[in-house]
């Protein structure tokens, strides 16, 4: 008798046409991992990362222009999209856009036309990119600092933000919190506290930790 293959969501492996048993229903999510399997680009966590990220984003922010910064290969901005076709458009914004966009972009495109006129790349820092309170701006493991830049950005101009920190820079003396909590949640509950004192309504989640360790998910929108 064979043994069956664990199918782990968090592995590396890049998505292809030989996982497309896995994915037969007919839900969302599914049609989505078909699309991305045709892409031949995509490791399998990030597929999963960017589903739970953005369906609980969703789940407390409608509509708003989305603003995926640090956006990599952009797969979470049209998962927003996707998920609340309310909002207008969705921007990808990076200093640097992998060759693996456009093949995401594309293989999406295929299966949703309508996404090819409402999500366009920014090419630019996320410092020089002019974000409004109406956005939703999300994030998905932008390493270390990358976190605490993209929520000052958000909360400068009063926007819904959610983000899933990872590669935590910790500072080199530790924190004083570190008698109670490791440096990464000692750090990620000093974002969430900083958050409410700057007059935001905080949540705190977690998406399954057989997708990634780093699975802290903030979100946050202004409490007036």
């Amino acid at each position: 008798m064979e043994r069956s293959v664990r199918f782990a969501p968090g592995a590396r492996g890049r998505l292809t046409e030989h996982d497309l048993g896995r994915f037969s229903g007919a839900t969302l999510f599914d049609r989505v991992a078909r699309a991305l399997c045709a892409a031949r680009c995509l490791p399998r966590k990030e597929l999963y990362e960017a589903w739970e990220v953005a369906r609980r984003a969703r789940r407390l922010f409608k509509g708003g222009r989305v603003v995926d910064l640090a956006a990599g290969h952009g797969l979470l901005a049209h998962l927003m999209l996707l998920l609340d076709d309310s909002s207008t458009d969705a921007v990808a914004v990076d200093a640097h856009r992998p060759s693996s966009a456009e093949k995401i972009h594309e293989a999406l495109v295929a299966v949703w036309p309508h996404l090819s006129a409402k999500v366009r790349w920014a090419t630019v820092s996320l410092e020089t990119f002019e974000l409004a309170s109406t956005d939703v701006v999300v994030s998905s493991h932008a390493c270390g600092g990358l976190t605490d830049r993209i929520l000052d950005r958000a909360a400068a101009v009063r926007a819904r933000v959610a983000v899933l920190p990872c590669c935590h820079a910790l500072a080199r003396e530790g924190d004083p919190l570190s008698g109670w909590l490791d440096g990464p949640m000692a750090m990620d509950v000093r974002r969430a506290v900083a958050l409410e004192a700057a007059g935001y309504r905080v949540w705190t989640q977690t998406i399954p930790a057989a997708i990634t360790p780093k699975n802290r998910l903030l979100l946050a929108a202004p409490a007036d």
